[in-house]
């Protein structure tokens, strides 16, 4: 019986020297790996009680969105500046080289919600953190984060220390 890490590509150097690249397309394209992937980190939100998925753009919606379908939870997108038609809030958060923006609807979480975040990669753990956020600034309450990949030597977990974070399957480098 195969295990995630053996659908998961390993692209040595990219996008630059030194990296070990985690390629999700592998599991994505085979439908083993893709319900491996979907069954695991449904698995890791067990038993946790809570009202709504939100998935960061875009790989947050490809593990998110058959989560919330299995729970019969809803789900919750959240974007790049520009692409959600309503009212917005957003937040800023710093990359290696800059910075980024996330976006939610301004109705998407009602005061009290419990949400879930689900993505298929924590490694600074500055998308999370935002999304995180932007949860709060609703009056929701974070009870789970749940990512595919953690890569373990980039630390992202201090940046979401107090919260419930599980990971699929965890890369000690970066």
């Amino acid at each position: 019986m195969k295990t995630l890490e053996d659908y998961i590509r390993t692209i040595p150097d990219f996008p630059k020297k030194g990296i070990m690249f985690r390629d999700i397309t592998t599991v994505l394209k085979d439908p083993d790996g893709l319900k491996l992937s979907i069954d695991e980190m449904t698995k890791l939100i067990g038993d946790t009680d809570f009202d709504v998925i939100v998935g960061s753009e875009s790989r947050g919606f490809i593990f998110g969105m058959p989560i919330a379908y299995n729970l019969h939870k809803a789900f919750v997108p959240v974007r790049k500046p520009g692409k959600l038609p309503a009212e917005t809030v957003s937040e800023s958060y710093n990359l290696e080289y800059g910075t980024a923006t996330i976006e939610i609807h301004k109705d998407a979480i009602k005061p009290g919600q419990k949400v879930v975040i689900v993505d298929d990669l924590i490694a600074t753990g500055g998308t999370a953190q935002a999304a995180i956020k932007l949860v709060e600034k609703l009056g929701g309450q974070v009870v789970k984060c749940v990512f595919l990949i953690e890569l373990a030597g980039l630390e992202g977990r201090k940046l979401l220390d107090g919260y419930d974070v599980e990971a699929a399957v965890v890369y000690p480098g970066k």
